[in-house]
């Protein structure tokens, strides 16, 4: 983490996306959004669009962009397009790669799964969360690095999330193979390594005008939590006895919950920023982590030392045998 004093923007954690590009024209800005068919993805995909950017919604099933790529198919400044690309498959994730062609101004890393009930693993067998969560992007972060640079001025957006606060990343054994599985701890450290990734870009990078940040989007009711059972949902309060969702008073709405997204993928204010943790659209401080902890970026994934070592490792694991 720099010394540098925190980054702070006029907005607030009800500033909407749309509001946070009010006046900024990003005409001839080409932009990747991975799981940007729903939730706080499509609403990313929908402001910096709707700014005027060419956008890309990196998704499973391009099908699921249909309504997104016909909002924006008329006369405008923004144009929508989607194609195929499955973070859990290393296989998929080269065919992507290999057919972009062009710089690429942004990349807003937000596709991800939580708390897999059970120990799955990814065709190259890694745990799901991790596989998907982590490794999955830095394939296709590195894989578009010339295209980043080509850009001339390029930003790497990380979703990562409040519960990284809640584990380091276990290097002795990343994969639960002598451990047992814990859904809510694989998906908390497969968010510190999201935010040890923008460390490891900034560390590298930056030399190419390449920017790397990451961020906790906040509370919001979306299809990430759809492998949680209503039990569990019901004990966080969000689901009634009917089985209807409830948003609590913290909660944002998806619009609200792409804000900090969008502000570091395409805000003249936070041009240059590279290393930093957002969230609520303002750079967080340091906190030392924790399950008590209850906002702020931990330590733990902030250290320079872990995300070197972590590069290495996943750089070892896209290593051809």
């Amino acid at each position: 983490m720099t010394t540098e004093t925190r980054r702070t923007t006029p907005f607030t954690a009800r500033t909407t996306a749309a509001e946070i590009l009010d006046g900024v024209d990003l005409t001839g800005r080409r932009m990747i959004v991975t799981g940007g068919a729903s939730g706080i993805g499509a609403e990313t995909v929908r402001a910096l669009a709707g700014a005027g950017a060419e956008v890309t919604v990196a998704t499973r099933n391009p099908a699921s962009a249909d309504e997104l790529v016909a909002e924006f198919a008329g006369p405008g400044p923004g144009v929508v397009r989607a194609a195929a690309l499955d973070l859990a498959d290393l296989a998929s994730v080269d065919a992507f790669v290999a057919a972009w062609e062009g710089p690429l101004h942004a990349l807003v890393a937000n596709a991800g799964i939580m708390a897999i009930p059970t120990h799955q693993l990814t065709p190259q067998g890694w745990e799901l969360q991790l596989g998907t969560n982590y490794l999955g992007h830095f394939a296709l972060v590195r894989g578009l690095h010339d295209n980043l640079r080509a850009a001339g001025s390029a930003r790497v957006v990380i979703v990562s999330s409040g519960a990284h606060l809640w584990a380091a990343f276990d290097f002795e054994d990343p994969q639960f193979e002598r451990q047992p599985y814990e859904p809510w701890t694989a998906y908390a450290r497969s968010k510190t390594a999201d935010v040890l990734l923008a460390v490891g870009i900034a560390q590298r990078w930056a030399s190419d005008s390449i920017a790397a940040t990451a961020l906790n989007p906040g509370y919001i009711n979306t299809n990430l939590q759809r492998h949680l059972d209503d039990e569990t949902l019901r004990a966080h309060g969000v689901l009634d006895e009917a089985g209807n969702r409830i948003d609590l008073p913290y909660y944002k709405t998806p619009a609200q919950g792409a804000a900090t997204s969008v502000l570091l993928a395409a805000s003249p204010l936070v041009e240059g920023v590279t290393g930093r943790y957002f969230e609520d659209n303002q750079e967080t401080e340091m906190v030392a982590g924790g399950r008590e902890a209850t906002g702020g970026v931990a330590a733990h994934a902030m250290d320079q030392a872990a995300a070197d070592r972590l590069w290495a490792y996943a750089e070892q694991a896209l290593t051809p045998r």
